[in-house]
């Protein structure tokens, strides 16, 4: 397993709080692993809970129209840099 940065810790702890997941670590989720379809049983339901606690902390909007959301929601490092980027964009 990949070691976090403090930026996908913060994300992973968000995934968890958002998505009451009280079986599982923000220390936990492999920042390389698949989000969804892995360990952590996550489906598209749980992306527009993901998306929409991402936007209430980071201040910005992931669209379900986007056309990367494959690539950026494939990976908790996939999703940090996504938001990263947009938010010094």
């Amino acid at each position: 397993m990949s070691t976090q940065t403090a930026a996908e810790h913060e994300l992973a702890t968000l995934i968890v709080e958002a998505l009451n997941l009280e079986t599982v670590a923000p220390a936990q989720i492999d920042p390389e692993a698949p989000l969804f379809g892995g360990d952590l049983g996550l489906d598209s339901i749980d992306a527009l809970e993901i998306a929409l606690a991402v936007s209430k902390r980071y201040g910005m909007q992931l669209r379900s129209d986007h056309p990367d959301n494959q690539q950026i929601f494939s990976s908790l490092r996939a999703l940090s840099e996504h938001i990263e980027r947009e938010r010094t964009a």
